[in-house]
C-alpha cells in the first residue's frame, strides 16, 4: 500500500512538473493528505518540508487565495499539505520550492530585517507584489519572479480540486435531477455561433 502510495506522488509530481496533472491525480493528494492528518491525529506532519518552509508556505497559501468570509484560503483548503506531499514525490519538486523559499528568506532580511514569515504582513505583501510581475524582471528579483509564478499556479489548483474549492466554484455535478433543462442562454449562444443561423 505504501509504495503504491509513493508511486502515486511520484507520478503526480512528474505530471505537475510538465503541466499536465488532471484534476483525479490532483484529489488523489488530497485524500492521501487527509489521509496521513486523519493517522497522525488531526495534525499533518510534513513529510519534504522542515517546520519552518512549512509555515512559510502555509502563510503562501493563504496570500495566495486568502480566507473570505466563512471560505477558508489556501492554507485551510490543504495547499500545504498538498504541495508538501507533491515535493515528497519528487526531488525536482522539492528543489523548486525549497530554493524559492530560500529566495524568500534571503531577500525579506534585506529589505525588512525578517524572515518571510517574520516580516509584517504589509511587508510580505510588497515582496509579493514586487515578484508578482514580470516586468519587474531583474537579475535580483527573477528567481522570485519565476518561483512565486509557479507557487501561485500550484495553490490554485490545489484549491480548487480540495473540497472547500469545489464547494466554492458551485459544482453540482453528480446530483441527480427529476429534470434537465438546458439553459436558455446556452441555447442561444450556441444558435448564435451556429452555421445555421437564421438571417
Amino acid at each position: 500500500m505504501e509504495s503504491t502510495r509513493r508511486a502515486i506522488l511520484r507520478n503526480a509530481a512528474a505530471a505537475a512538473l510538465l503541466g499536465q496533472l488532471s484534476a483525479e491525480a490532483m484529489q488523489h493528494v488530497h485524500q492521501h493528505a487527509a489521509e496521513e492528518k486523519k493517522a497522525a491525529s488531526g495534525v499533518y506532519k510534513p513529510k519534504a518540508l522542515n517546520p519552518h518552509e512549512y509555515q512559510t508556505v502555509t502563510r503562501l497559501a493563504d496570500l495566495i487565495i486568502p480566507p473570505e468570509g466563512s471560505e477558508v484560503g489556501g492554507a485551510g483548503a490543504g495547499a500545504p499539505e498538498f504541495i508538501d506531499l507533491m515535493c515528497s514525490g519528487s526531488d525536482r519538486m522539492a528543489q523548486i520550492w525549497l530554493g524559492g523559499l530560500a529566495w524568500l528568506d534571503d531577500q525579506c532580511p534585506k529589505r525588512y530585517e525578517a524572515t518571510f514569515v517574520a516580516a509584517k504582513p504589509a511587508q510580505q505583501a510588497e515582496l509579493l507584489d514586487l515578484i508578482a510581475y514580470r516586468r519587474n524582471d531583474t537579475p535580483e528579483t527573477g528567481p522570485g519572479i519565476r518561483f512565486f509564478e509557479w507557487a501561485r499556479r500550484m495553490v490554485v489548483d490545489a484549491y480548487f480540486t480540495s473540497p472547500a474549492g469545489v464547494r466554492a466554484l458551485g459544482y453540482k455535478g453528480n446530483v441527480g435531477m427529476q429534470v434537465f433543462q438546458v439553459p436558455q442562454e446556452a441555447i442561444t449562444y450556441a444558435i448564435n455561433r451556429s452555421p445555421f443561423k437564421e438571417g
